[in-house]
């Protein structure tokens, strides 16, 4: 078959990334590029990248007419961490028939927290023949496809606890702001209270979807964030932390069932956490028939992974049923060392 055509929408570090991944494989080309930052607006994508020549795509800002006129299978979308704010864009796209793979953490598992648009996208998309698609790192692998995956070796599982101690440094503006990274601690707290840092977003994806996969019945999801206080200097190319200031955030997330946890997900995140002394890692313990016990380090990195994942899944969301999906929905990720329009007609024929 032809090669998979995509359209990048979000130049950021992650949308850049995925970009030159793509041009490292083979059955995959990139058709169009789409960023809103006036610095990269008709520029030619190879500039934009730093990859050393012209790729003959010209950036674009106009987010609707390079959807509608050019011809593509998926749009890697990566603008937003929320369902309400990149719904318009996903809309948009699977109305031009469009595949959507998005990094938008709420979109691992939108039903929890907006039921009526996630019923809304999954109800356009089989309209229009096309599948949506949340993923990353985390959520979308580490602290929930990971820990399904695992869990198929147990005869029963009574509890879970997970851990993800990772490096925030790869990770652009965006996920700087949420985190609360380079704030005061008295910033911390009151962006905390107004919802403009939100620390990790995803325990309310990764938890229900666990739960659903294992069919464990949760009576609520409850949450805690503190602020990581640095005592050292610290600079990424989008923030810069000084002694006193907040780092990252230490957030839990608790499945609770008739009073107790059954499954506990942490997820202590700062910038360069090498600097005091912290050594990152994945973490699952699942206590069963039997216990397992897995541990990654360092952590799988969180920029890698995240772009990793998303492009990996390309074969997956292009072959599948039209629909709203989660990676639980989907055949297993892996990475793709040959063609991605072979592994598209391979996906087919099993008509996931």
């Amino acid at each position: 078959m032809e090669n998979v055509k995509v359209i990048l929408c979000g130049l950021g570090a992650m949308g850049s990334g995925m970009a030159k991944m793509l041009l490292d494989k083979k059955g995959v080309e990139i058709v169009g590029a789409i960023d809103s930052y006036e610095g990269k607006i008709g520029k030619d994508l190879g500039e934009v990248l730093n990859v050393g020549k012209e790729l003959n795509i010209k950036v674009s800002g106009d987010f609707k007419n390079t959807i509608k006129d050019t011809k593509a299978d998926l749009v890697l979308l990566a603008i937003d961490s929320f369902v309400k704010n990149v719904f318009p864009y996903i809309k948009h796209i699977v109305e031009n028939k469009m595949n959507c793979i998005t990094i938008a953490e709420e979109m691992a598992y939108p039903y929890t927290i907006n039921k009526e648009l996630s019923e809304e996208m999954d109800r356009l998309a089989k309209a229009n023949g096309v599948t949506i698609l949340g993923t990353g790192v985390n959520p979308g692998f580490v602290l929930d496809t990971m820990i399904i995956t695992l869990s198929a070796a147990c005869r029963k599982v009574h509890s879970i606890y997970a851990s993800r101690v990772n490096d925030l440094s790869p990770f652009g503006a965006t996920v700087m702001r949420t985190q609360g990274v380079g704030t005061t601690v008295e910033e911390f707290e009151s962006g905390i209270k107004d919802g403009s840092i939100v620390g990790h977003v995803g325990f309310q994806q990764s938890i229900p979807m666990i739960a659903k996969a294992l069919g464990i019945e949760l009576d609520e999801i409850v949450e805690t964030r503190e602020p990581i206080i640095s005592n050292t200097h610290r600079e990424t190319p989008y923030v810069t932390v000084e002694p006193g200031m907040v780092a990252g955030c230490a957030h839990i997330g608790y499945g609770m069932k008739d009073g107790k946890a059954v499954i506990t997900l942490e997820h202590p995140q700062q910038i360069h956490p090498e600097s005091e002394g912290v050594d990152t890692g994945d973490y699952i313990d699942i206590k069963g028939d039997p216990d397992l016990h897995l541990s990654i380090k360092p952590e799988t990195p969180g920029g890698i992974g995240t772009i990793a994942l998303a492009v990996n899944m390309i074969p997956q969301v292009v072959a599948s049923r039209a629909g709203l999906k989660t990676m639980m929905d989907l055949p297993l990720p892996h990475a793709i060392e040959n063609c991605f329009a072979n592994q598209v007609a391979y996906y087919k024929e099993g008509e996931f």
